[in-house]
């Protein structure tokens, strides 16, 4: 059941990636990562490491919280199960367009890059975990009500690592070969219609079975 929530929080981590407010900022990402100047593999590669370490410190703190209080309140499992399955069902109608919500929308931040560093970097990916929040909120959450599921601090910290390194592989696959990938990144942005319904179901199941605590069921869906 378990190695069932972490499949199901990687691949929520891939989904954020190709979501509509964040797919389309990769080339500015990339641009960040290149420091400013002249564009090389090995700069690149670090300092989009710098940046997939910050963002997934802050998720796995989260996970920690959220594994925490998910063990403090073990014996009201059933009322949490079906709280938490709520809020993803909700996520995956704000997706499916029933709710018209600005919440999940991304701040945009300008970002000096002269002279960008592996920590630099890393900030930048502490910054990014709390600017847009509200962008990945819908898939982040789902793996945070996941994680306040394990009711274990250790489960929760995996949980999230799982959901960043989701996240982070494609962050880092992009900014090495975003020459090659403009093809892949637009064929994405002409199906978000598609995407995003694709993306609201998903919710919806992850909800459901979360409720009923039927989340291995989802290995046989996605089998």
């Amino acid at each position: 059941m378990q190695k069932t929530q972490y499949f199901i929080a990687f691949l929520e981590g891939i989904i954020t990636f190709i979501s509509p407010c964040l797919l389309p900022m990769i080339p500015i990402y990339v641009s960040y990562f290149a420091g400013g100047g002249e564009r090389t593999t090995t700069k690149t590669l670090k300092n989009a490491l710098g940046f997939v370490l910050g963002f997934t410190t802050v998720f796995v703190l989260l996970g920690t919280l959220a594994g925490t209080l998910g063990g403090l309140l073990i014996k009201y499992r059933i009322a949490v199960n079906i709280i938490t399955g709520l809020i993803v069902i909700f996520f995956g109608l704000n997706y499916l367009g029933v709710f018209k919500l600005n919440i999940f929308r991304g701040i945009g931040k300008n970002a000096s890059t002269d002279n960008l560093g592996f920590f630099s970097s890393a900030l930048f990916g502490v910054i990014f975990s709390v600017g847009w929040t509200p962008c990945v909120g819908a898939f982040l959450g789902s793996a945070l009500m996941l994680a306040s599921q394990q009711g274990h601090i250790l489960a929760g910290a995996a949980m999230l690592l799982l959901y960043s390194l989701g996240l982070g592989i494609p962050f880092v696959v992009s900014a090495i070969l975003i020459d090659k990938l403009k093809k892949t990144f637009s064929f994405i942005k002409k199906n978000y219609g598609i995407i995003n319904k694709i993306c609201g179901i998903l919710l919806i199941v992850v909800g459901i079975l979360m409720m009923t605590g039927l989340t291995g069921m989802l290995v046989n869906i996605l089998s």
